[in-house]
């Protein structure tokens, strides 16, 4: 088995660490679970409870904490992502070794790691699907729209499969590859040039790098998480930031508008050929495209 670190940025989430933690502690491996915690710019006890768990299951839990205050201009999840990735990367030693990535209010399945363990080789990027913690009440309006939104990227989905199909990231899959489940190894982490410290998206600025570099983007089945359903998050362009959005929209009664389904296409023809050219630089080369723009009503669940 690969040896693993689980590296997780927190600031002020003395409420939902002790929830990851015990989830982490949980997980169906055996042996201890290593976990790099960056506790950043924190006004509450986030690394004394964080400790507290530890505590308590000594042993298992193999918890190294990180306490850091950034500059203003580098108070972000990009600084703090970064600094728990560097510090398990430097712990584990071994560019063969897995660095997964997750966030303070996440509850990962109890075969998260494992999930993760199995779909990885060396040039493996493996990303989680996010779901909503069904610990917390969501409103069923939200849980319905978010429900469209699931089902409008799953007919995306099967367009890129009809189009540009990967030969290693195979249906089913999900789409999701963000900070609150991410793994790569240490090797194709230090071939990408790390986490980039920047205010939002790094960890899409990272998959990106690491595509550079010869990393192959997965999306198992297998792999999921469970995210908070909150709306009032830590970091800027997150989760939370979705949910506001969907908040919002709902108070609004307002009909959300979507990319058209022959933008994806006509998408998923120009990564086709760009993949025939010049494979290594088509994540940096999508990432500088235009947006799509939003011209269509967000289909219903019968799409």
């Amino acid at each position: 088995m690969r040896r693993y670190c689980v590296c997780v940025p927190a600031r002020d989430e003395e409420t939902h660490v002790p929830t990851l933690l015990e989830a982490l502690v949980q997980q169906t491996l055996p042996g201890a679970v290593i976990v790099s915690l960056c506790v950043n710019n924190s006004r509450d006890r986030t690394a004394a409870v964080a400790r507290d768990v530890a505590a308590r299951h000594r042993g298992r839990l193999d918890l190294r904490i990180d306490e850091r205050t950034f500059a203003d201009d580098l108070a972000h999840a990009g600084s703090a992502r970064r600094a728990a990735m560097e510090s398990g990367a430097d712990a584990l030693a071994d560019p063969e070794a897995v660095l997964i990535s997750t966030d303070a209010d996440c509850r990962p399945p109890v075969d998260w790691i494992d999930a993760i363990l199995a779909a990885i080789d060396d040039d493996s990027i493996v990303g989680g699907r996010i779901r909503l913690d069904d610990a917390e009440a969501v409103p069923a309006d939200i849980l319905a729209l978010r429900a469209r939104f699931d089902r409008y990227w799953e007919i995306v989905r099967a367009i890129e499969d009809e189009v540009d199909p990967s030969p290693w990231d195979l249906p089913p899959r999900h789409g999701d590859h963000t900070g609150a489940s991410l793994a790569l190894t240490v090797g194709l982490y230090r071939r990408a040039g790390g986490v980039p410290p920047i205010a939002t998206g790094e960890d899409r600025a990272l998959v990106a790098a690491a595509q550079a570099v010869g990393g192959r983007l997965i999306h198992p089945a297998s792999v999921w998480t469970r995210t908070s359903a909150r709306a009032d998050g830590r970091a800027a362009g997150g989760m939370a930031d979705d949910m506001a959005r969907l908040h919002a929209g709902v108070a609004a009664r307002a009909e959300p508008l979507v990319p058209d389904f022959a933008h994806w296409r006509r998408r998923a023809h120009w990564r086709r050929d760009m993949r025939s050219s010049s494979a290594s630089a088509l994540g940096l080369a999508e990432a500088a495209l235009p947006p799509m723009p939003h011209d269509m009503p967000l289909p219903g669940l019968d799409a």
